[in-house]
């Protein structure tokens, strides 16, 4: 087993100018930072709103060994066939346990080892669903007889839920990742007992918007405080993502590099 391991985590995918982006870039990422595991957010893939079969497909086909996702998942409908039998992609670990689908996975990488994915939501702002931090100490409880790798999406709004939960988990998982406010975070940094943190990855998709959407129409509904349709921008796309090294022994943290294609 090599004693690191090179994680590579892609925010939020915000539509198909997200997705071809991300299509064009990945492989030269993995190849360039040597990545042994890829983890993408894909909960705004398919349209702005959840994910496709075939968009899952396609990613899945890039190389990314595990989807995570968030509250828009469920925006469509046909999603719930495809937690049934896509074990690779998940949803938030503390929805009810009756929804389908699965918000953690240990991945096994062969002769490098096992990773372990968790997937959680906030609740500050959101759905008041099961506690994010009883659902990561249960799961972590599960998959530390497995790998000491782990991995933790926490899609939340609230800044200060999202450094909770890595002030909580440091030590116990190999990182905290933020994602879900669209936004990139210039806090990128090794806890004191070795988890790696971000408040939020950032959005890989249209940043001549606001969080995805065009800019006229997000405006409009500030202004009018009425609905109005989604619609995905188009122009200044970006891929937001992070480069994670950890100790796979100790499963600690030993850098993380922020990466914004182009940059800002």
């Amino acid at each position: 087993m090599p004693r690191h391991l090179n994680i590579f985590f892609v925010g939020d995918i915000n539509g198909k100018p997200g997705l071809n982006l991300v299509s064009t870039l990945l492989k030269q990422y993995i190849q360039k930072f040597d990545i042994d595991f890829c983890v993408v957010n894909g909960e705004n893939t398919t349209e702005g709103k959840s994910i496709s079969e075939e968009d899952a497909k396609a990613l899945f086909g890039l190389g990314v060994h595990v989807i995570t996702s968030g509250n828009h998942l469920w925006d469509r409908w046909q999603v719930k066939k495809l937690l049934e039998k896509e074990r690779n992609l998940l949803r938030p670990l503390n929805y009810p346990r009756e929804n389908p689908g699965h918000g953690l996975i240990v991945y096994d990488l062969k002769e490098k080892g096992k990773v372990g994915v968790i997937n959680a939501q906030g609740r500050t702002y959101m759905q008041p669903i099961d506690d994010p931090f009883k659902a990561a100490d249960w799961a972590i409880s599960k998959i530390a007889n497995e790998t000491k790798v782990i991995l933790v999406d926490m899609h939340a709004d609230a800044t200060a839920e999202k450094m909770a939960l890595g002030w909580h988990l440091d030590g116990r998982v190999s990182a905290v990742v933020g994602t879900h406010t669209h936004i990139p975070t210039a806090d990128a940094r090794i806890l004191p007992n070795g988890t790696a943190y971000i408040t939020d990855v950032g959005m890989s998709g249209p940043y001549d918007s606001v969080i995805g959407m065009k800019k006229e129409i997000a405006i409009r509904r500030f202004i009018h405080q009425t609905p109005y349709k989604f619609e995905i921008a188009e122009h200044d796309v970006r891929m937001c993502a992070v480069h994670i090294q950890v100790d796979s022994e100790t499963g600690k943290a030993t850098k993380i590099e922020q990466v914004i294609f182009p940059a800002f």
